[in-house]
């Protein structure tokens, strides 16, 4: 199995029963024997879904630590990034195909490691086919 980039997307389908799917539950078996890239943006964006699940009473503080703790575990690489590259490639990329600079930035990633990226928002999915990034199934 191929390493991947894996959007949160997929990574915050496994802390909620209703947003799993026989593709996220796949992606996770995958992580068994590969390794999956996110860009630096993505522990930012793991807790802002957390904080927002706990207002909402989705969620508590201990099932968010859990949640963590499990991510944690995960053969999950933070890939760094300098904000000139931010504000210059990634924001260039974000406008040419109409993405959040967030969604630019696995895309991104993906783009320059050459590897596939597991995503379930479409309108990663559109830039990646549109850019030639394969989809991981």
């Amino acid at each position: 199995m191929q390493d991947f980039v894996i959007d949160n997307s997929v990574v915050m389908s496994w802390c909620f029963k209703d947003e799993t799917s026989k593709y996220t539950d796949t992606v996770l078996d995958y992580l068994e024997n590969t390794t999956a890239y996110v860009p630096a943006i993505w522990p930012l964006e793991v807790s802002n879904v957390l904080l927002v699940a706990e207002r909402r009473k989705r969620l508590n503080q201990a099932d968010s630590s859990r949640f963590i703790s499990l991510l944690f575990e995960l053969p999950i690489i933070v890939e760094p990034e300098s904000p000139e590259r931010m504000l210059s490639e990634i924001l260039a990329l974000a406008r040419e195909y109409k993405l959040s600079s967030y969604d630019a930035s696995y895309l991104d990633l993906a783009m320059r490691k050459g590897l596939p990226i597991a995503t379930t928002d479409k309108h990663i999915m559109s830039a990646a086919r549109k850019s030639h990034v394969p989809i991981l199934r």
